[in-house]
């Protein structure tokens, strides 16, 4: 338990390392550690996204926590089926995701 305490808080440290910059700024900088939870937990396209510089939505965050990742895989089940695009949800949550 005591390691894995100890990976967790390494992991969290090692992220909020990650500052605040601009989108831009951070792109050519993307990969590592980040780049590959993106690629193995969210697919191919968040981990191109985020490569790219772009930010994981909170939508595709909660979709790791087991009973509400159930709800939210519905709700973004229910958004494709009503044909919403890359764009529309650029407009809804912002550039920085989409």
């Amino acid at each position: 338990m005591k390691k894995l305490i100890a990976v967790t808080l390494a992991v969290v440290m090692a992220v909020s390392l990650l500052g605040a910059a601009p989108v831009e700024a951070k792109a050519k900088d993307r990969g590592g550690l980040m780049g590959f939870i993106a690629g193995c937990c969210f697919g191919i396209r968040a981990g191109a996204d985020y490569n790219d510089g772009k930010e994981i939505h909170w939508r595709e965050w909660i979709a790791l926590v087991p009973v509400v990742g159930l709800v939210v895989a519905i709700w973004n089940g229910i958004d494709g089926a009503n044909g919403m695009q890359r764009g529309d949800y650029a407009k809804k949550y912002g550039s920085q995701y989409y």
